[in-house]
């Protein structure tokens, strides 16, 4: 049996990221697609090195997920995520939930522990405690940006839609050595959202889907417009259908835009490990590794590419 080469891509949210953010994103991503990476290379499994690259996004307050998720109305985080193992299509959920500091993680339990696929807030809540997970004080979820953000946001004749384009929520896509796909998709949700809003990402099929039969997808962007068209497994259809992975995640993005009217991001790997990284939204922070090389960008058209070994020693000095 020929060995698939592995490969991880990675996003860090599609929407429009301020230039003095840049960098941070840029090393963010290109840490968790290393991070990712590394256990592919190990022989671990495609679902290991998404939740890995995901929970190095969640701990980094860059990204909209885990430490520094944007805020609900009532100034807390709730965060949302999802895993899907492409192998038997099973997956795990978590959504509305608080006080922990990686969803993913919960996720992959609810996947791995539960007959279940989806857990929400206060059952979610009590799932982890039955499993040990530490609980942390909401604040500790909260930066110094997403507290400001949230105020502003308050004021009469703010616009919460205006900074809604800078936010996005954080997922990766794997292809394993036995080629198995697998998906991973973390998120704080939409600033100001009222209590108990969920958007795409804890949703199978919109904030990711994963089939090994055709590939992997995680997606960002305006959640509402996502679940219309259930953009992740959209995507899918039209690599089933023989579109290559970019022409699927273009396609796929067309129709939200002109069906729905929303902007987002998409990437995808399919089952021979070929991957693309597409966005509708003015940027979109992504990066790839692939035969020891990482490729990545933020802007259209920008792609930055490194061995391994050199990014490995440049992660020290930033990217």
């Amino acid at each position: 049996l020929s060995r698939m080469k592995p490969v991880i891509v990675v996003h860090g949210g599609a929407g429009r990221i301020f230039k003095e953010r840049e960098e941070g994103c840029r090393a963010g991503v290109a840490r968790a697609a290393l991070r990712g990476y590394a256990v592919l290379k190990q022989g671990g499994s495609a679902v290991d090195a998404v939740e890995e690259a995901v929970r190095s996004m969640e701990d980094d307050p860059h990204f909209n997920a885990g430490y520094g998720s944007v805020l609900n109305e009532k100034g807390e985080v709730e965060m949302d995520a999802i895993i899907m193992d492409g192998k038997n299509l099973d997956s795990g959920a978590v959504s509305a939930v608080k006080c922990i500091a990686n969803p993913i993680k919960l996720a992959r339990l609810v996947m791995e522990k539960t007959k279940h696929m989806l857990l929400t807030d206060h059952g979610a809540h009590l799932f982890a405690q039955a499993m040990g997970i530490p609980e942390i004080p909401g604040e500790k979820l909260i930066t110094e940006r997403s507290r400001e953000r949230w105020k502003k946001n308050l004021e009469p004749d703010s616009n919460p839609e205006e900074f809604q384009k800078d936010l996005g929520t954080v997922g990766a896509v794997a292809i394993d050595s036995e080629g198995n796909v697998a998906c991973a998709t973390s998120t704080g949700g939409l600033s100001n959202k009222l209590i108990g809003r969920v958007g795409d990402t804890a949703c199978i099929g919109s904030g990711g889907y994963a089939d090994n039969h055709s590939g992997a997808t995680s997606t960002t962007g305006h959640g509402e417009s996502i679940m219309k068209v259930v953009l992740a497994r959209l995507t899918l259809y039209h690599m089933e259908q023989g579109m290559s992975p970019e022409v699927a995640a273009d396609t796929a993005l067309d129709y939200m835009k002109a069906r729905a009217g929303g902007l987002g991001g998409v990437i995808v790997v399919n089952k021979e490990g070929e991957w693309a990284a597409r966005f509708s939204t003015k940027q979109m922070s992504w990066a790839t590794v692939k035969n020891d090389n990482l490729h990545y960008g933020i802007c259209a058209g920008e792609k930055h590419i490194k061995s391994v070994d050199e990014a490995l020693a440049s992660e020290r000095e930033g990217f």
